[in-house]
């Protein structure tokens, strides 16, 4: 064969093998042997090239929203993304909007809860605030932080070896800082209970976990929900409650016991029972939270969990005749003090005289039923903020921007709150906070990137988890 004729047939495989499959001209057939590895469409919209993740607790650096490309706009439209710019510059992360903007929210609920005022009339029925937000502001943010857990730790793949042996040391390093920070925060006479040092414990006791898939995260939580309660409402009468409002590092060293009791069990925010609301996070973080009908399944199934918890206590309580049964096991109490409970909460902790009490569903009583309303309506809150990133994303970006450093904006909120009296002037208060939060917020993170305690929780997590976990030899 002569070299023209080699250099021909070359040309004519090179323009053979550019033909896009399925152009063929008639008469024609592909080369035989085996086709490259294709994969299976199931009827999703493709994925993209890098799956969001959110490698940060807190935050990163710097976001870009972005939304979804008009090719996109029907069935199987992703949500809103923040391609999140690296400490080196040099490489990019992809952040789900909506958990910001839902940790956002979740902070602006705890600084209402904080601020306002808790009725609004003085026949002392609930303020629209308190109804909203008392006791289910704070679970949305343990489900958020067990949401950013599960992203840490491989999204939907739980990592194996030597970086999963990282991560659990670099959640470790987190939870000691945040309890340090929380115990030093504590020094100061605030006015408000401090979560976060229980945050601290729950990141420790949720270390195990962090290695479980989805349907064990569930069952987890499940169980947290239902039998830590009972043994919260027996260690009440077994173990110190409720003897520092806020402890400080000085009650720790005094009285380690009685510290570790309440941050355990008998607190505001106990960290047994409120696993359930960690290990559910971290199973919803598991999934591919970018997808529409997940986004769709929180909003329905949280509904329903919320609703069925709630109806279950009123019906047990109105219907059954549990109220009279609290009433004679405690005859010091009115059924109004019933009706505070279920609709206040308790103060500070149940009655002991019966079991009894765990059918209420009041804020902060951490029952089962309670524990499930605020399970539901936070799974709302994050399905709600997921769908609406999609449209509305640029409108939501204050609220990612103080969602993206909730610790340095908490801290200040309970800075401010032990040096200024908002009593007098609530919703001014309020204001001012949110407003200064989401402009501090926003040009911080235009400016300089992750906020300054987001910083050093950072750095300190990185830096010991490099230290103690070396990188493998390779043969």
């Amino acid at each position: 064969m002569s070299e023209q004729q080699l250099t021909e047939r070359a040309v004519d495989t090179r323009e053979r093998d550019e033909v896009v499959e399925g152009s063929l001209p008639p008469g024609q057939r592909p080369e035989p042997g085996r086709r490259a590895p294709r994969r299976i469409w199931t009827g999703d919209a493709p994925e993209a090239a890098a799956p969001p993740v959110d490698s940060e607790l807190w935050t990163t650096q710097t976001p870009v929203i972005t939304g979804p490309s008009p090719a996109r706009a029907g069935h199987g439209r992703r949500a809103a993304v923040r391609n999140v710019a690296s400490a080196d510059g040099r490489r990019t992360r992809r952040r789900v909007m909506g958990v910001d903007v839902a940790r956002g929210f979740a902070l602006l609920g705890m600084v209402a809860v904080h601020t306002l005022p808790v009725t609004r009339d003085a026949a002392e029925d609930p303020s629209w605030t308190w109804t909203l937000f008392g006791g289910h502001a704070a679970a949305l943010f343990a489900l958020l932080a067990g949401v950013s857990l599960a992203f840490m730790t491989g999204g939907r793949n739980p990592r194996r070896g030597h970086e999963a042996a990282r991560s659990r040391v670099g959640i470790a390093v987190r939870a000691l800082v945040l309890f340090a920070v929380g115990l030093v925060l504590n020094l100061l006479d605030i006015p408000a209970y401090n979560i976060l040092i229980y945050y601290g414990l729950m990141f420790l006791v949720a270390i195990p976990f962090t290695m479980m898939r989805v349907r064990w995260l569930i069952l987890s939580s499940v169980l947290f929900g239902v039998l830590a309660p009972f043994l919260m409402q027996w260690s009440l009468n077994v173990l110190p409650s409720h003897v520092y409002g806020n402890a400080d590092v000085v009650d720790l060293i005094q009285s380690p016991g009685t510290v570790l009791a309440q941050l355990f069990l008998t607190g505001t925010y106990p960290a047994l029972p409120w696993m359930a609301f960690i290990c559910l996070g971290m199973a919803l973080g598991r999934m591919p939270l970018t997808r529409d009908r997940i986004q769709i399944l929180l909003v329905i199934v949280g509904a329903v969990v919320a609703a069925v918890a709630e109806g279950l206590s009123l019906v047990l309580l109105l219907r059954f005749g549990l109220r009279d049964s609290l009433l004679d096991a405690t005859p010091w109490m009115t059924g109004k003090d019933v009706w505070a409970i279920q609709v206040f909460g308790p103060d500070p902790q149940l009655p002991t005289t019966t079991l009894k009490w765990l059918v209420v569903a009041g804020p902060h009583t951490n029952t089962p039923l309670a524990l499930a309303v605020s399970a539901g309506l936070a799974m709302v809150a994050l399905g709600a903020f997921l769908l609406a990133c999609r449209s509305i994303g640029g409108w939501l970006s204050p609220l990612a921007a103080m969602g993206s450093m909730t610790l340095t904006l908490y801290a200040s909120h309970l800075v401010f709150l032990s040096l200024v009296p908002v009593t007098q002037t609530p919703w001014f208060w309020f204001i001012v906070q949110m407003a200064v939060a989401a402009l501090f917020a926003t040009g911080w993170q235009k400016a300089l990137g992750a906020g300054p305690l987001e910083r050093l929780v950072s750095r300190a997590s990185r830096g010991a988890a490099a230290a103690l976990v070396r990188e493998p030899q390779k043969a």
